[in-house]
């Protein structure tokens, strides 16, 4: 073990001992052009990168948020007649009348699905995200494909006589979709200055999976089987599993990206991956060890040592779940209960009901053309000219950067949610338009504000509570459900309005997130004087005032 040798002189900031000698080193958190270099010679080339990064862009956006399509696909189960026996004879005219029959059992059955398996996606993200961080992606894409599988699988083999594989069925294909995802935006981290692009890029992509089931419902109306539709999507894991081996890390990838960095299986030759390069080598042998004379630079907004519960018990992270879940609550009832509302707006009319369907799964797919706006505010710092920020003025600026787009996203949802209170059918269009732009900023914008705010090795685990804390709060769904079902007579007017009330609480985190940043900022003494070493950044308890 090498001796504290007391602080070095400031002249010797980013130099290493390399045997009785010194070696200028990269600081920790900066992206120099050497170790971009570097990846481009020894590591992982540029081809095989992007490789990585359409074909993760391709997974998100066929596979992982499919459920999220679930109104088209009711569409299709109530044309199969499954949950038909819910359905009851009526003589009162209603908006629930199919041929005579009063449906809305049917219709909260339904409902039900939806609200477990989207349930599920979240709320499975926390312990999934403990595997991630845990043993690894090779591990957790695993676990994600045997999950997703299986879903498909006993969606394929479910029958009217047995709808309830539906309930298992959503489920799995909600955690197997979410876990696919998650070990995917790590991608971001081997395009340095992209990478919240890139992350909200996949959640982008993963909102317009939902047009999966789109192209379910019509290909049923061209006469392929639903069975036949979903054995074709259980033999894609192959493909999945070709991609974890060849085109993803059997660990995580690092942040910032170190030379020479490699991933998937390699020839024998080589080694399988920087970390794993570096453990065969001795400290003679590939080169000297190095020491860095100063302790690294914390990146993420935080000290190395900080521990998960000092951030999960942050103020900053407690209102980030508040503002992700009352938007996330608005979201999945507009998805939960988009079939009984136009059937209720548009009076029974089958046709109609059909075609509001299809132009609903349709903006679907422009969630990946609009996530990446979300990106571009968050990185918009990073664009300019001048010199960059490196270290912890880095991540401070990122976190500043994440406060416009928190704004913005609870202004669309606003919008969003006041459109959908119209009681007017064609001003649907407006609101489904509105509700793709929304969610896509909001997902992408959950994900990179975790990333910029709290440590990356504790980005898996912080996501997945943050995804299933806010499942509790997606719970009121189905009692919001049952009451425009019942007391409401299947009117959501009055509900709507109660959530744009509900809405308008997540303005209160990015109003946290400012205070945070002048908090730092104080702290790291901007206040005209340069700084001569990174002062302490660890997370706060204390409530903002």
């Amino acid at each position: 073990m090498r001796k504290d040798r007391g602080p070095w002189p400031r002249g010797l900031r980013g130099w290493a001992r390399r045997g009785r000698g010194l070696v200028k080193t990269p600081q920790a958190g900066a992206r120099p052009v050497a170790a971009w270099a570097g990846a481009m010679a020894g590591g992982a080339g540029l081809a095989k990168r992007l490789g990585t990064l359409l074909s993760g862009l391709l997974e998100c956006g066929a596979f992982c948020g499919i459920i999220f399509g679930w109104a088209s696909l009711v569409f299709v189960l109530k044309d199969l007649g499954y949950f038909e026996g819910l359905c009851q004879p009526s003589t009162t005219p209603g908006p629930n009348l199919t041929l005579g029959s009063d449906c809305s059992g049917q219709d909260e059955q339904f409902s039900l699905v939806f609200t477990i398996g989207s349930f599920m996606n979240n709320f499975m993200t926390f312990p999934m995200g403990v595997v991630f961080d845990r043993f690894g992606t090779t591990a957790a894409r695993l676990i994600a494909i045997s999950l997703y599988t299986g879903g498909t699988l006993l969606v394929a083999f479910s029958t009217p006589e047995l709808a309830v594989l539906l309930f298992p069925a959503m489920s799995m294909l909600s955690v197997g979709g979410i876990l696919l995802i998650l070990t995917n935006m790590q991608v971001g981290n081997l395009f340095g200055n992209y990478r919240s692009i890139i992350i909200t890029l996949y959640n982008g992509a993963f909102d317009s999976s939902s047009a999966i089931f789109l192209i379910v419902k019509l290909l049923y109306e061209q006469g392929l089987s639903l069975r036949a539709m979903f054995l074709f999507l259980a033999a894609c894991s192959a493909w999945h599993l070709l991609r974890t081996l060849f085109l993803m890390p059997r660990s995580r990838i690092p942040y910032p990206l170190p030379p020479d960095y490699n991933y998937g299986l390699q020839c024998r030759s080589r080694s399988r991956s920087y970390r794993a390069h570096k453990d065969k080598q001795t400290p003679g042998e590939a080169g000297p060890e190095e020491t860095p004379l100063e302790p690294p630079i914390a990146r993420g907004g935080d000290t190395p040592g900080t521990p998960f519960r000092a951030c999960a018990c942050s103020w900053l992270f407690a209102w980030h779940v508040a503002w992700l879940s009352v938007m996330q609550l608005r979201h999945y009832l507009f998805i939960g209960t988009l079939n009984p509302q136009l059937e209720h707006l548009a009076h029974g009319d089958h046709a109609l009901v059909s075609t509001y369907t299809n132009a609903f799964a349709f903006t679907q797919l422009c969630g990946v053309l609009c996530a990446p706006w979300n990106g571009l505010i968050l990185d918009r710092h990073k664009r300019g000219k001048g010199p960059r920020p490196e270290g912890t003025l880095a991540a401070l600026a990122d976190l500043r950067s994440a406060v416009l787009s928190l704004v913005v996203t609870v202004a669309l949802c606003l919008l969003f949610s006041v459109l959908a209170a119209v009681p007017v059918l064609p001003a649907q269009f407006g609101t489904f338009v509105l509700q793709v732009i929304s969610r896509s900023f909001l997902y992408g914008g959950n994900a990179a504000f975790l990333a910029i705010a709290f440590p990356p090795q504790h980005f898996g685990k912080l996501y997945g509570l943050a995804m299933a804390l806010s499942a509790l709060v997606a719970l009121l769904q189905y009692p919001c459900v049952a009451l425009v079902q019942g007391p409401l007579q299947g009117d959501p007017f009055y509900m709507n309005l109660g959530l744009i009330t509900v809405v308008l609480v997540a303005f209160v985190s990015p109003v946290v997130v400012a205070r945070e940043c002048q908090r730092r900022a104080k702290e790291l003494g901007m206040a005209g004087t340069p700084l001569a070493s990174p002062p302490s950044t660890e997370i706060h308890d204390e409530t903002p005032h």
